[in-house]
């Protein structure tokens, strides 16, 4: 079994790669707006199991190494032009230094931003020769260029060597930031030693403080991207329930609860209409449950003509004018709300109307497709029945999610016309 840690720490060990982490300890609980802040970042940075990656997620994660290799594109030729500016010498071999760095990091980041899958192999290859670039870079300029320039000249890798330990602190974690951090310890005398023939063991040290500092920069950036990513997720996960919730019981209401009270009214019919209304939800309900969209394919006209035909086993006579739409004019998940929130307009009008006749039409209009369903029913008074469940969750809510509108008109002994708009792009 695979040794589990806080987030937190998983974070600071093993660096942006720790973001992709299974999902799967996240609750409801870490994203309840209700839930004190502190309780909430504690279920965050609880326990998790790192190895349990996320392809989608690693994917992502890599994107936060573009931080320090766009400070390096800003940075060292930023450097560069002041030391060129001062006039010192060893221009030749520090241009040669900033060329390879900005070919180097943008190399870095065309390989960051690409389509292919991401490969811990190539990443590992890169980042090696990223650290030895930023060391080798720093003893090519102290052994080339002439004492007087050093300190300008040396200010321009110093400058890519802070990227670089941003960059391995953020990808792989606070250990290996540290440690090429205090390794730039030998490296500052191995520079003396080359550009001055002397040793300054205190100014070795001084320049550390400066590394450290860009150590606990980057700690802290991968501490709020890492926190912050991770309530994010908890908020998608959470609210993706929430909405899968509300799909089943829209569900359960359109189908097995409207059977039922159908089933209830007055002069529903026979024994035998009643197995038949029970058989026809049972096979609608499988086949709901056995298919990826929940529902047949085919364009709306078939839809809502099987729609008609359902209904008129129910005892409610439907008259279809279909518009003439092109199979590709919507797409799949517009169709099928525009079917089921006819579907329950439908009900509502065998329930409630005190007619078994409704016209339903289909035309383009604004830009989009428009679905109006009229009866002649008894209709009723909005101020004095406000919308329930059906309306507000079967047929408004259904068509908001999918970027469309639904309207309902309705007066005492006028009817009720309730018309649907979703958008064709």
């Amino acid at each position: 079994m695979a040794r589990r840690r806080s987030f937190l720490s998983a974070l600071l060990r093993g660096g942006a790669p720790v973001l992709a982490s299974a999902t799967s300890e996240l609750s409801d609980e870490v994203a309840d707006p209700r839930a004190p802040a502190l309780p909430a970042l504690r279920r965050v940075a609880g326990p998790v199991d790192a190895a349990a990656r996320d392809g989608l997620l690693l994917r992502a994660a890599r994107f936060v190494a573009l931080i320090p290799i766009v400070y390096r594109l800003l940075a060292v030729p930023a450097a560069f032009a002041v030391f060129a500016g001062s006039g010192a010498p060893g221009l030749l071999p520090v241009s040669l230094v900033v060329a390879c760095a900005v070919a180097l990091s943008l190399f870095e980041l065309g390989w960051l931003v690409r389509g292919a899958p991401f490969s811990p192999t190539v990443a590992t290859r890169l980042l090696t020769l990223d650290v030895t670039f930023a060391i080798g870079a720093n003893l090519v300029v102290a052994a080339s260029v002439p004492e007087s320039g050093l300190a300008p000249a040396g200010e321009v890798a110093v400058r890519y060597l802070l990227g670089t330990v941003a960059l391995l602190t953020l990808a792989l974690g606070v250990g290996y930031g540290a440690a090429l951090a205090l390794a730039t310890v030998p490296l500052h005398l191995a520079m003396d030693w080359l550009g001055t023939g002397r040793v300054d063991v205190q100014a070795a040290f001084a320049g550390l403080g400066r590394l450290l500092g860009v150590l606990l920069t980057a700690v802290g950036a991968l501490v709020l991207v890492g926190l912050g990513t991770r309530l994010a997720l908890a908020y998608g996960i959470r609210t993706g329930r929430l909405a899968e919730r509300a799909v089943q019981h829209r569900r359960l209401h359109d189908t097995v609860l409207q059977t039922l009270e159908a089933m209830a009214l007055p002069g529903s019919g026979d024994a035998e209409r009643l197995r038949r209304m029970a058989r026809a939800e049972a096979t609608a309900l499988r086949r709901y449950l056995e298919s990826d969209s929940g529902g047949e394919s085919g364009p709306l006209a078939e839809k809502l003509g099987s729609l008609a035909a359902e209904m008129a086993r129910d005892g409610l006579r439907a008259q279809l004018v279909l518009g003439e739409l092109d199979d590709e004019t919507l797409p799949e998940v517009r169709q099928l709300a525009v079917r089921d929130a006819v579907r329950e307009a439908m009900r509502n009008t065998l329930k409630h109307a005190g007619t078994d006749r409704v016209l339903v039409r289909t035309e383009e209009r604004d830009g989009g497709i428009a679905t109006t369903i009229r009866d002649h029913g008894a209709g009723f008074s909005p101020e004095d029945r406000p919308p329930g469940f059906g309306i507000s969750e079967s047929i408004v809510a259904r068509l908001t999610e999918v970027g469309g509108t639904a309207t309902v008109d309705s007066s005492p002994g006028g009817g009720t016309r309730v018309t649907l708009w979703v958008p064709k792009d």
